[in-house]
Parts: structure tokens; sequence; C-alpha cells
């Protein structure tokens, strides 16, 4: 028997698949062929078959092409468009390799300071200081949550460069 579930676009479908006599590899030895089955009780062999019967179906989910509004072709139209519309290149390109460089050489401090038996400890108890600090500073009262929404906005209005 086969349930179908269907949400917007995907559909997933559940099918029992059909028992074969292969053979289930685990990290666990097979205590039933050490031991006789008596020394189990019958509550231990059901957490022993458990494992089985969930594995008993196969889940398979798709998508339909029609519902899908991304078209890659539309997408590579809108970047030319774009790029094109961009008057200094050599700038962003600049400011592109130096985001790049910037990248590369914090993921070779990040690797130093981890190499130092110490450092990674100390740098996650900082980092769950601040996270605290910034959960009870903003977080954690209304007044305070309206402060850092608008905060937020005011730094998204310097970003854009619309300042009203």
């Amino acid at each position: 028997m086969a349930t179908v579930s269907t949400s917007m676009a995907s559909t997933a479908v559940f099918t029992p698949r059909l028992l074969t006599n292969t053979t289930h590899f685990s990290p666990l030895p097979n205590l039933q062929s050490r031991f006789s089955a008596k020394t189990f009780s019958p509550s231990s062999k059901l957490a022993v078959s458990a494992p089985r019967r969930s594995s008993l179906f196969q889940i398979k989910a798709s998508s339909s092409e029609e519902t899908s509004g991304v078209d890659a072709g539309e997408v590579f139209a809108d970047l030319k468009e774009k790029w094109d519309a961009i008057e200094d290149k050599s700038t962003v390109l600049l400011y592109g390799g130096g985001a790049i460089v910037g990248i590369w050489l914090s993921s070779i401090v990040v690797g130093a300071i981890n190499s130092v038996p110490v450092l990674p400890k100390l740098m996650e108890l900082v980092g769950l200081g601040y996270t605290g600090w910034f959960v009870y500073r903003y977080l954690l009262f209304k007044s305070s949550r309206k402060e850092l929404a608008t905060d937020i906005e005011s730094l998204k209005k310097k970003i854009a460069g619309t300042s009203e």
C-alpha cells in the first residue's frame, strides 16, 4: 500500500519495500548469535527488531516542473543586464577579489588559532559570553528589540545609500 503526501510543488511517495534476504551491516555485534533466545526478555526482542521495521519503507520525493518559477536563462540574462549597467567594472572586480583574499586570510588565521591547544576553547567561551550579552542586551526585553530593529533599519539605509 502506498501513501502519497502532496505539498505545493513537491510530492513524496512512501512505498513499502519488498523484504529480501540481504545482510544488514551494523557496528554493533550480533547478540542473537552469541546467546540463546531464552536469555533475552520479550521487551529486548522488540528493541532488537524495531530498526528492521523502520527500514521497510522506501521514500521517493519528486518535484513538478510546472510550478518551478526559476529559469536559468532568466537568471543569467538578469545578471548580464545588471553587469552591463555597472559603469566602473574594475572597482567591482577589485572589491570582489579583495573579499576573496580576505576570506582566504581569515580562514588561515582561524586555522592557526585552532592549532593552538587552549585558544579554541577560549574563543568558544568568548563567543558564548558575547552571545549571552547580545541576548540580554537586545533580545530579552521588548523595548530593546525595538531598538535593535531601528538600528538594523538605519544600518540598511546607510549601506543602501538612501537616507530620509
